[in-house]
Parts: C-alpha cells; sequence; structure tokens
C-alpha cells in the first residue's frame, strides 16, 4: 500500500499523548482535525488493490484513484478551516499546551501535502492516458514539486525535535526529491523536442540531473523507514512505478545519442543545467463550514438550565425529604 497521510495518523497513534486543556475551542480543532484524519484513511482504503476478474492482477481502478482525489481534497479543507479559522480562536497560552502534531505549521504542511498527492495521482493517470501530452506532464510534475516544498517549508517553523516531528520531515524529503526526479524527467523530454544542440544538451542535463535524484530519492525513502517508529519499504508505486526503470534508462541512451556534443562544448554542456518551468497550482482545498446550528436550540425551552448553587441544595434537600 502506498504511504499516504494516514501514516500521519498511525505515527500519532504511536505517540500519542495525553492533553487536557479546558477549552471548546481545541474541542473543536479536535473533531475537525480527527474529520481529516478519517479523510485520509479513507483515501488510503482506496488505494488497496482489488482483485481483478477472471484471475487478473489486483490494480486500483481509475474511478477509486478519482475518489482518493476527492478525499485528499476534503482533508485539505479540513485541516486548512482548522488553522484559519480555529486556531485563531485558541489563545497562544493554550496552544502552548498542544500536542506537536496540532502545531499550525504542522497542519498546514500536512494540508498541502494532501494537495501535492492529489497531484501526484493526477500526473499518474495522466502517464497511464495516450491523449495527454508531454507539457500536461511536465506542469502536473512541476506543481507537485511545488507542493512538496511548500509543505516542507510549512515545518521550518515548527518543533521537529520529537520522533514524530522528524518523521513527518523525512517523508517531505522523500516524497519532495521523488517530484524533482519526475519533472526534471519529463522537462527533459519536451526541451528533446527542440531542433537546436543546445536543446539537447539541457535535455540530457535534465535527465542526468534525475537520474541522481532518483538515487538520492531511494536513500531518503530508506531514512524515512529506519526513522521511529520502524516502517517496511514500500514498493514504488504510481507514477514512480515506472520511473525508477524509466529515468536511467532514458539518460542513458540519450547521452549515447548526444554524448559528442558535450565533447564539442563542456564547458557550456556542464552550465546547461535549466531551472524547472514555474505553473500557477491549480489546487485549492475544498471549503469547510461548520454545520449550520439545529433548529432545535432556537427553542428557549431546549436551551441548557444553568442553577445557582443555593437552587442546588435547595434541591437537593427536597429529594431526601421525600
Amino acid at each position: 500500500m502506498p504511504y499516504l497521510l494516514v501514516d500521519q495518523v498511525l505515527m500519532r497513534g504511536f505517540f500519542i499523548q495525553e492533553c487536557c486543556l479546558a477549552s471548546a475551542w481545541y474541542e473543536v480543532l479536535s473533531v475537525v482535525h480527527m474529520m481529516a484524519m478519517l479523510a485520509l484513511f479513507e483515501a488510503n482504503l482506496k488505494l488497496i488493490p482489488r482483485d481483478g476478474q477472471n484471475g487478473t492482477e489486483k490494480k486500483v481502478s481509475e474511478d477509486s484513484k478519482k475518489d482518493v482525489v476527492d478525499s485528499l481534497l476534503r482533508a485539505s479543507g479540513c485541516l486548512d478551516y482548522s488553522v484559519h479559522h480555529v486556531l485563531v480562536k485558541i489563545p497562544a497560552q493554550i496552544k502552548k499546551g498542544f500536542p506537536s502534531y496540532l502545531q499550525e505549521g504542522m497542519l498546514e504542511a500536512i494540508s498541502i501535502q494532501s494537495l501535492a498527492q492529489c497531484v501526484e495521482i493526477q500526473l499518474g493517470l495522466a502517464s497511464e492516458c495516450e491523449k495527454a501530452t508531454l507539457s500536461v506532464k511536465r506542469r502536473l510534475a512541476c506543481e507537485q514539486v511545488s507542493y512538496f516544498s511548500k509543505a516542507h517549508y510549512c515545518l521550518s517553523g515548527c518543533d521537529t525535535s520529537d520522533s514524530y516531528g522528524k518523521k513527518l520531515l523525512l517523508f517531505l524529503k522523500w516524497k519532495c526529491m521523488d517530484a524533482k526526479a519526475v519533472a526534471y524527467y519529463y522537462h527533459a523530454l519536451v526541451l528533446d523536442k527542440g531542433s537546436e544542440p543546445t536543446n539537447h544538451i539541457s535535455a540530457v542535463c535534465c535527465l542526468s540531473a534525475a537520474d541522481d535524484i532518483l538515487a538520492e530519492s531511494k536513500r531518503a525513502c530508506l531514512s524515512f523507514c529506519l526513522a521511529n517508529p520502524i516502517t517496511r519499504v514500500p514498493p514504488p508505486w504510481g507514477i514512480m512505478k515506472n520511473m525508477h526503470k524509466k529515468i536511467p534508462d532514458v539518460a542513458y541512451k540519450k547521452f549515447q545519442i548526444y554524448g559528442h556534443l558535450f565533447e564539442q562544448d563542456k564547458k557550456s554542456a556542464l552550465q546547461s543545467l535549466p531551472d524547472l518551468p514555474e505553473f500557477p497550482l491549480s489546487l485549492r482545498p475544498e471549503d469547510y463550514e461548520f454545520p449550520g446550528t439545529d433548529s432545535i436550540w432556537e427553542n428557549v425551552d431546549c436551551q441548557p438550565q444553568i442553577q445557582s448553587l443555593k437552587e442546588h441544595l435547595e434541591d437537593e434537600t427536597e429529594e431526601s425529604s421525600k
């Protein structure tokens, strides 16, 4: 099963800490946060491969992947609402008693990470679609880099000294490297469509960078898995399932074809790694709002009645005399 955000739920369960705070808004935050975690759990369940018909290989259907995107957007919306509409109502003194995973930066990071993994799934679907152009795939890959980078940056102001914080930091580092490797791969293929020698040199440089980043990504994945709590190394899935073979193969073949261009102008070749293009981010957290107050609470008779201490003692006296 792929590592989705539900792994953060499992880690929170591992590092569970008792927290007793006299704050109604803290209770609201806990409930909305739990709704986000349930949406993430639902997303992971939908990514479990199902038995194919007539004994065919287990796979996740396209409809299931689209449902996963909906669940991730819903989770991102709950977390985004928590940050901008609930946390702001809680005094700083009370926030000091929060568990580490409810820090503002942590919530923002998981919210943005949810969007990143939406794009990751969309890119996987695009890679399987013959009609999807290289430009579309490159755009999705570059968006994925932007989202994961933003999520990683959100943790820069957080206390990540505990095991949960360290594990999350390593997870985002690993996923960001995966995303960069894929982005450089597709950027190389787009550049290689050009007719100038410089286009081909830049393409080979991008492929070489993708290959190097992929190797770093594998080490980052291992570091994440070995961090407490130890988790197994997952098999490549989604877009990365093919990229682990495609990137080194294509990098080698393109260098064989255009290697002579490097020999002709080594200085230019060494300086020709282009920056990844930046695109406007297309996904936003799903809008979330508190459910409306039930009309029953508008009835005065249904409002909670608060007794004074004197009235309470008088009631007890009457009860004991019966």
